[in-house]
């Protein structure tokens, strides 16, 4: 199968990679060469990292990396038999991609967005097949994290949801199915509101970030505490998702805290920026 990954950041990569280590051909696409570049670098070294430990061949490692192709042309996604949208988590990117897809792909092409937060109806209201559209919610890194979330859409047909779990599934992910795309689906929804609970003590002096993420590793037997979580997956992300979610519902438990504003404004990001809720060197 020929698999079309739209954004060569981190989490396009990284949908890339674990597609092209399950035997698809892969056509990874950004809007210039460096970011192609850079992604394609960046799923190089995680597979030779993953050759290292063991986990792949040498041989294996060379041919999941010849499977990935790239190009700065959006056209190319008219010869694939799945795009999954990777770009970033703003509906207005998102919905002028799957604008473009739906004149570009051909009839039957299974169309996925990857996102956290924003509900896929929204996204697939834009093109003229909503019924092919579906959610495909990777964790990342991609091919470290082996959750993904399958949301449908109010059109999304019993035979796209099963496509896209076929995939999902042949790429090692174990899938949980939303089916009803409220904004944050299940996990966004569960993690920014403890993550906004969590900011919320640390904001107003309960307790240091560290006290409160030992408190939900300890207390709850969470692998990583909330602000952890955040750090790794991107303050400006959290800061996104949330944002979406509350603009959906208008709950205040999802309003975001304003020193998580101040820090997205500053740059400190979490371990892509090296300072977020914690300091990294």
């Amino acid at each position: 199968m020929r698999i079309g990954v739209v954004g060569a950041g981190l989490m396009g990569a990284g949908i890339a990679q674990v597609s092209a280590v399950a035997g698809h051909d892969v056509v990874l696409q950004d809007v210039n060469d460096g970011a192609v570049a850079r992604g394609r670098d960046g799923i190089a070294k995680s597979l030779a990292k993953f050759a290292e430990k063991g986990k792949i061949s040498a041989e294996d490692e060379q041919a999941a990396l010849a499977r990935v192709s790239t190009t700065t042309e959006l056209d190319a996604m008219g010869e694939v038999d799945i795009v999954v949208e990777a770009v970033f988590e703003k509906i207005e990117i998102k919905t002028e991609v799957f604008e473009r897809l739906d004149k570009i792909c051909a009839p039957g092409t299974l169309l996925a967005t990857n996102t956290s937060a924003i509900p896929i109806t929204s996204i697939a209201a834009v093109t003229s097949r909503p019924e092919d559209v579906v959610g495909t919610h990777f964790f990342s890194p991609v091919p470290l994290m082996k959750l993904c979330e399958l949301v449908r859409g109010y059109k999304t047909s019993d035979e796209s949801m099963n496509r896209a779990q076929e995939f999902a599934e042949g790429v090692g992910k174990t899938v949980v199915v939303v089916n009803r795309d409220v904004a944050g689906f299940v996990t966004t929804r569960l993690i920014t509101a403890l993550a906004m609970e969590a900011i919320a003590l640390v904001e107003s002096g309960v307790a240091s970030a560290e006290d409160v993420d030992v408190a939900c590793r300890l207390g709850f037997g969470h692998a990583m505490g909330p602000l952890e979580t955040a750090d790794m997956t991107g303050v400006d992300i959290i800061l996104n998702a949330t944002s979406n979610i509350y603009a959906d519902t208008q709950d205040e438990k999802f309003s975001p805290p304003e020193v998580l504003r101040r820090m997205v404004a500053a740059g400190d990001l979490g371990r892509k920026s090296g300072k977020g809720f914690y300091e990294y060197s």
